[in-house]
């Protein structure tokens, strides 16, 4: 409605009615937009009873229960509670300012502080599958499996995009770096242990090097073969490495026990050696210490002495025989059972105690003073003579 319209009948763009030809009051138009606002949320108007009427929206209470709402969403985004296993990062606006540990903590409310937990304590694992050319111009099949774990959360968090992707291309990098430097025959048999220790070595630098807060804890090689166009050949060679190293651990056993049964045989002998020394010792010492008690009663009665060793030798010389010569003339019929005698002889001496050559004593060789000596002497010219 325009102005200055003649047809409005003195009515204002407002619908009421104007109290002459002037504009409109400013004052008046302020107070009635007031009203307005008043009445749509609950309050008194000028000049009417604050009575509430039915049907007129309850605005406070709505007020209040909007603000309360408030306050615990701010209270409920403010909580966290970090567990034992995990670390809370805190980015206000997007950016790192602290690290909390396991625990209740209150922080700023959302938007204006969030709160990322990390596990720090889970073990992450994933295999790797990968054909690499060896030192020796060779193609193996390897499969690996790789552990880790979140050492440090905030650079493990801001400092790399992809965490699985840059721990896979680490593994790929370091495994085909180890194996290129080895021989097929090392990577498939002896090598592995040490293959996967140098593996681990390698990314555990180069994740370092990224500063990705990751630890490997473990790298295991479970499978490393030739391709299949080749594994039989292979097999054949690993088997006939084998057939030779088994070759090899019977013939150091063998040896070991040869070495042992010839050192156990030299020492027997030593201690035979020792003994029989020590026997041939005694036995020289004690002709020797005879010898000179002999010469001692040789010198005393060298004629006597003489009969003595002769009889003693004779005796010893024909002891032994089975044969046995007497003097004919004396015409006697004698019966001796030689064979038997001996026999007889023999065992008793085997029976008797031996007696040491150091015991004998020069007596045994002092002349015998007897009466019959001229008969002696006469049985000692017929044995002579009959010799």
């Amino acid at each position: 409605m325009a102005w200055n319209d003649p047809n409005d009948g003195d009515r204002d763009p407002w619908g009421g009615k104007r109290s002459d030809q002037g504009p409109p009051d400013l004052d008046e138009v302020v107070r009635k937009v007031q009203q307005k606002l008043a009445g749509l949320f609950g309050g008194r108007r000028p000049g009417i009873p604050s009575a509430p009427r039915q049907g007129e929206p309850a605005g406070p209470i709505i007020l209040a229960v909007i603000g309360f709402a408030l306050l615990v969403v701010l209270v409920v985004s403010s909580f966290w509670q970090i567990d034992s296993a995990e670390r809370g990062i805190v980015l206000r606006f997007g950016r790192y300012v602290d690290t909390l540990l396991p625990g209740p903590h209150f922080r700023l409310p959302q938007p204006i502080e969030n709160v990322v937990k990390v596990n720090v304590d889970q073990i992450r694992a994933f295999p790797v599958k990968a054909s690499i050319l060896t030192k020796d111009e060779n193609i193996v099949d390897v499969e690996m499996s790789i552990q880790y774990r979140i050492k440090d959360p905030v650079p493990y968090l801001l400092k790399i995009s992809d965490p699985d992707e840059s721990v896979q291309r680490a593994a790929e990098s370091s495994i085909r770096e180890t194996i290129g430097t080895s021989t097929i025959d090392f990577v498939i048999n002896e090598g592995r242990a040490e293959i996967a220790s140098k593996v681990g070595q390698a990314m555990q630098i180069m994740l370092d090097g990224y500063e990705s807060g990751i630890q490997i804890t473990s790298v295991n090689m479970q499978r490393a073969t030739a391709p299949e166009e080749v594994k039989s050949a292979f097999d054949d060679a690993i088997k006939s490495r084998e057939d030779r190293q088994r070759k090899i651990n019977e013939a150091e056993a063998y040896r070991n026990e040869i070495v042992e049964r010839s050192e156990g045989e030299a020492s027997r002998i030593r201690l035979e050696s020792e003994a029989y020394k020590g026997q041939v010792v005694a036995r020289a010492e004690g002709e020797a210490k005879r010898f000179t008690q002999m010469l001692t009663q040789y010198e005393k009665a060298p004629e006597v002495m003489r009969e003595r060793l002769y009889l003693d030798t004779v005796e010893e010389v024909l002891g032994e025989g089975t044969k046995v010569m007497v003097d004919a003339q004396a015409g006697n019929l004698l019966y001796l059972p030689i064979d038997k005698l001996i026999e007889q002889a023999r065992a008793g001496a085997a029976s008797a105690a031996p007696q040491t050559d150091s015991d004998a004593s020069g007596a045994e060789y002092a002349p015998a003073q007897s009466a019959d000596g001229p008969g002696r002497e006469r049985n000692l010219s017929r044995a002579r003579g009959v010799r």
